[in-house]
Protein backbone atom coordinates (compact mmCIF):
# COMPACT_ATOMS: atom_id res chain seq x y z
CA UNK A 1 0.00 0.00 0.00
CA UNK A 2 2.86 2.29 0.62
CA UNK A 3 3.15 3.04 -3.24
CA UNK A 4 -0.15 4.81 -3.44
CA UNK A 5 0.18 8.49 -2.44
CA UNK A 6 -3.17 8.46 -1.40
CA UNK A 7 -2.57 5.67 1.36
CA UNK A 8 0.62 8.03 2.19
CA UNK A 9 -1.77 10.96 2.66
CA UNK A 10 -4.38 9.38 4.83
CA UNK A 11 -2.28 8.10 7.16
CA UNK A 12 -0.11 11.05 7.17
CA UNK A 13 -2.72 12.95 7.85
CA UNK A 14 -4.26 10.56 10.80
CA UNK A 15 -1.10 11.18 12.43
CA UNK A 16 -0.81 14.97 12.04
CA UNK A 17 -4.68 14.52 13.60
CA UNK A 18 -3.30 12.90 16.51
CA UNK A 19 -0.60 15.32 17.22
CA UNK A 20 -3.06 18.24 16.64
CA UNK A 21 -5.94 16.93 18.79
CA UNK A 22 -3.23 15.69 21.48
CA UNK A 23 -1.26 18.97 21.27
CA UNK A 24 -3.85 21.68 21.33
CA UNK A 25 -5.80 18.80 24.64
CA UNK A 26 -2.63 19.51 26.55
CA UNK A 27 -3.50 23.52 26.92
CA UNK A 28 -7.41 22.93 27.09
CA UNK A 29 -8.02 23.80 23.36
CA UNK A 30 -9.54 22.20 20.31
CA UNK A 31 -8.12 22.66 16.75
CA UNK A 32 -10.60 24.53 15.90
CA UNK A 33 -10.30 27.21 18.36
CA UNK A 34 -7.03 28.30 16.82
CA UNK A 35 -8.91 28.52 13.43
CA UNK A 36 -10.99 30.31 14.18
CA UNK A 37 -9.00 32.66 16.45
CA UNK A 38 -6.84 33.45 14.08
CA UNK A 39 -9.72 33.95 11.09
CA UNK A 40 -11.21 36.50 13.27
CA UNK A 41 -7.38 38.23 13.88
CA UNK A 42 -6.57 38.11 10.24
CA UNK A 43 -10.19 39.03 8.39
CA UNK A 44 -11.97 40.64 11.42
CA UNK A 45 -15.19 40.46 12.52
CA UNK A 46 -17.86 37.98 10.99
CA UNK A 47 -21.56 36.19 11.56
CA UNK A 48 -21.31 32.82 12.76
CA UNK A 49 -22.14 31.54 9.05
CA UNK A 50 -19.56 33.91 7.80
CA UNK A 51 -17.06 32.39 9.83
CA UNK A 52 -18.09 29.27 9.63
CA UNK A 53 -17.76 29.40 5.33
CA UNK A 54 -14.24 31.34 5.85
CA UNK A 55 -12.62 28.52 8.29
CA UNK A 56 -14.24 25.58 6.97
CA UNK A 57 -15.95 24.66 10.44
CA UNK A 58 -19.15 23.00 10.21
CA UNK A 59 -22.18 24.76 11.83
CA UNK A 60 -22.73 21.89 14.15
CA UNK A 61 -19.30 21.67 15.67
CA UNK A 62 -18.65 25.89 14.97
CA UNK A 63 -21.07 27.14 17.85
CA UNK A 64 -19.42 24.54 20.31
CA UNK A 65 -16.69 25.53 19.85
CA UNK A 66 -17.65 29.34 19.68
CA UNK A 67 -20.00 28.68 22.95
CA UNK A 68 -16.38 27.29 23.93
CA UNK A 69 -14.40 30.70 23.29
CA UNK A 70 -17.18 32.40 24.63
CA UNK A 71 -17.59 30.59 27.66
CA UNK A 72 -13.25 31.22 28.35
CA UNK A 73 -13.82 35.04 27.43
CA UNK A 74 -11.60 34.52 24.27
CA UNK A 75 -14.80 35.94 21.50
CA UNK A 76 -17.58 38.14 22.28
CA UNK A 77 -20.77 37.52 20.67
CA UNK A 78 -22.98 40.66 19.57
CA UNK A 79 -26.16 41.66 17.75
CA UNK A 80 -25.19 42.53 13.83
CA UNK A 81 -26.60 45.80 13.53
CA UNK A 82 -27.84 45.10 9.65
CA UNK A 83 -29.38 41.85 10.66
CA UNK A 84 -30.41 41.57 14.27
CA UNK A 85 -31.20 37.81 13.80
CA UNK A 86 -27.90 37.08 13.27
CA UNK A 87 -24.58 37.54 15.66
CA UNK A 88 -21.54 39.13 14.83
CA UNK A 89 -18.34 37.33 16.78
CA UNK A 90 -15.41 39.51 17.66
CA UNK A 91 -12.18 38.48 18.87
CA UNK A 92 -11.05 39.93 22.62
CA UNK A 93 -7.81 40.96 24.02
CA UNK A 94 -7.65 37.91 26.07
CA UNK A 95 -8.36 35.86 22.66
CA UNK A 96 -5.54 37.09 20.85
CA UNK A 97 -3.30 36.42 23.87
CA UNK A 98 -4.60 32.46 23.12
CA UNK A 99 -4.12 32.56 19.91
CA UNK A 100 -0.48 33.66 20.13
CA UNK A 101 -0.44 30.68 22.77
CA UNK A 102 -2.08 28.48 20.11
CA UNK A 103 0.22 29.74 17.58
CA UNK A 104 3.14 28.61 19.16
CA UNK A 105 2.10 25.33 20.31
CA UNK A 106 0.70 24.72 16.49
CA UNK A 107 4.44 25.70 15.21
CA UNK A 108 5.70 22.75 18.04
CA UNK A 109 3.33 20.08 16.19
CA UNK A 110 4.31 21.18 12.89
CA UNK A 111 7.79 20.53 14.22
CA UNK A 112 7.21 17.44 15.83
CA UNK A 113 4.86 15.92 12.79
CA UNK A 114 7.92 17.30 10.56
CA UNK A 115 11.09 16.49 12.53
CA UNK A 116 12.08 13.49 9.74
CA UNK A 117 12.22 15.96 7.34
CA UNK A 118 14.53 18.98 6.77
CA UNK A 119 13.70 22.80 6.71
CA UNK A 120 13.74 22.73 2.50
CA UNK A 121 12.11 19.46 2.54
CA UNK A 122 9.31 21.06 4.80
CA UNK A 123 8.74 23.95 1.91
CA UNK A 124 8.83 21.47 -0.71
CA UNK A 125 6.22 19.37 1.07
CA UNK A 126 3.79 22.28 1.96
CA UNK A 127 3.87 23.74 -1.99
CA UNK A 128 3.10 20.12 -3.14
CA UNK A 129 0.27 19.75 -0.58
CA UNK A 130 -1.18 22.88 -1.85
CA UNK A 131 -0.73 22.28 -5.37
CA UNK A 132 -2.58 19.18 -4.21
CA UNK A 133 -5.12 20.91 -2.45
CA UNK A 134 -5.47 23.83 -5.36
CA UNK A 135 -6.62 21.15 -8.19
CA UNK A 136 -9.46 19.29 -5.45
CA UNK A 137 -10.51 23.12 -5.53
CA UNK A 138 -10.70 23.47 -9.52
CA UNK A 139 -12.66 20.46 -9.45
CA UNK A 140 -14.83 20.90 -6.76
CA UNK A 141 -16.64 24.40 -8.35
CA UNK A 142 -16.26 22.36 -11.91
CA UNK A 143 -18.56 20.05 -10.59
Amino acid sequence: MDHLPSWLLTQAAAHAHRLVGDGFAEVGARGYHYRLLESLIADGPASQAALGRRTGVHLSDLVGALNELAADGYVARSPDLGDRRRNVITVTEPGRERAHELAERAAAIQDELLAPLSARERDELAALLRKVLAGASRRTRRV
